[in-house]
């Protein structure tokens, strides 16, 4: 196990294609934020999201696109 990821699962295994969709813990760790923060981000739809047969999945790319709107509503400010 590698330092950067103890204490930590891996979003992906080395052999295992990149994932499209994260769960809310997996996309929280990305943001490293908690959990609970996380879902309140979704419900003020700041964070896209997506249900999917009851579970809540957020596509790969929607940590990095709040942060790229966060930055940009910096900037302006």
């Amino acid at each position: 196990m590698s330092i950067a990821t103890v204490g930590m699962t891996p979003l992906a295994e080395a052999d295992d294609p990149a994932p499209v969709l994260l769960t809310v813990e997996e996309a929280a760790r990305c943001l490293r934020i908690g959990r609970t923060t996380c879902f309140a981000l979704i419900r003020a739809g700041e964070l896209e999201s997506l249900t999917i047969g009851g579970l809540r999945r957020v596509p790969a790319d929607a940590p990095a696109a709040y942060l790229a709107r966060r930055r940009a509503e910096r900037r302006a400010a």
